[in-house]
């Protein structure tokens, strides 16, 4: 799973105004004579010769007339761990790998969802419901396919790779196509006569291990749809939350406090079950429009109290009760956790956590 432009698509969706502009997130170009770079942008930015990475003075001279705005990476890794917890629940094994991007093992789950192909649109459906963005999916036997997958369609893209025929998939696409081929080693490859996976593929294994060493082995298999790795659960959980999306748009307080104490009720069962103590609540409210705040509240101690979650949600709530737009959304989240075990372990008694 690769979220689409995913920087420009926050912002995008945080100011509809921006849409559809092309977008540039970076240093600022002071007229084509700024220094730094650009940190992402926009689909329409790219189509223009814009590209991460580059010289903002050079994205000035391609795209003079684009929005350019700097980076807010708080909100970025905010929104990004919103994404990665939902998606955890549509995996065996779940392996976030950046930012933007996770591979899901779905081996087991996915029949329950109907197969692979419905396992992932109600992946999609969902994050365009709850959190206003897109992303494109690949399905494939390994992970190098699903990722080249992945990139097939963007944006908004879903392609299946059928175990069958993995290798035909593969074939006729670059060699680029690969992570971890940078513009270097295409150029040793097409050297070699090497410019497509399928040409990878035929090339004798032994000659690319003189050429390359183990690396070149590596390729060598996922050119011929034989790498095995499996997916790595690395997550190390943060916080714990829930949200709730109104069917319809609603300015009444009474249904949203009631649909805000069973968010609580839900954290605080997740908090229990995973025997954890939290010290920061976050309340999240998105108005129509998707325009969407988070305020905070940290405790001075650590506790698993439901009480201190409810309180706390109560006041932050408080500053949005007259807000002229109807709710869309409503989020509550613990963080700053730790596991009561490793508390006690440090003095700490298992009353203290829950007075």
């Amino acid at each position: 799973m690769d979220l689409d432009a995913f920087y420009a698509s926050v912002e995008q969706r945080e100011n509809p105004s921006l849409r559809g502009a092309s977008l540039i997130i970076g240093a600022d170009p002071k007229q084509g004579k700024g220094r730094g770079v650009v940190v992402a942008c926009s689909y329409e930015a790219r189509k223009r010769g814009v590209r991460s990475g580059q010289p903002i003075s050079r994205a000035y001279r391609l795209c003079p007339d684009g929005v350019y705005i700097r980076p807010n990476l708080a909100l970025y890794g905010q929104v990004s761990n919103d994404v990665m917890q939902l998606l955890r629940k549509f995996a065996d094994k779940f392996e976030q790998v950046s930012i933007d991007e996770a591979f899901l093992d779905v081996s087991q789950i996915c029949p329950g969802f109907g197969g692979p192909i419905e396992l992932a649109k109600q992946v999609k459906s969902e994050l365009r419901q709850s959190e206003g963005l897109t992303c494109s999916i690949g399905i494939a036997p390994n992970k190098s396919a699903a990722k080249i997958a992945s990139d097939f369609q963007k944006p908004d893209g879903l392609t299946y790779v059928d175990p069958e025929h993995v290798r035909e998939f593969l074939a006729p696409l670059p060699v680029s196509k690969i992570s971890g081929i940078g513009r270097k080693t295409e150029q040793r490859l097409n050297e070699l006569g090497i410019k497509t996976i399928g040409d990878l593929a035929a090339y004798p294994a032994k000659a690319l291990y003189k050429r390359f060493g183990k690396s070149g082995i590596w390729l060598w298999a996922i050119a011929n749809a034989e790498e095995k790795v499996e997916v790595q659960e690395t997550y190390v959980m943060k916080s714990i939350g829930a949200e709730h999306t109104f069917e319809i748009d609603t300015d009444d307080w009474s249904a949203i406090d009631n649909e805000l104490l069973a968010l609580v009720d839900s954290v605080h069962k997740r908090l229990l079950d995973e025997v954890m103590t939290y010290r920061t609540v976050t309340l999240k409210i998105r108005f129509t429009g998707f325009e969407t705040y988070t305020r905070a509240d940290t405790l001075r101690f650590a506790t698993s109290s439901k009480d201190e979650i409810s309180d706390a949600i109560r006041e932050l709530s408080n500053e949005f009760r007259r807000y002229p737009k109807k709710v869309r959304l409503v989020g509550v989240r613990v963080s700053g956790l730790e596991s009561v075990a490793g508390e006690m372990a440090r003095g700490r008694t298992l009353e203290s956590f829950t007075s």
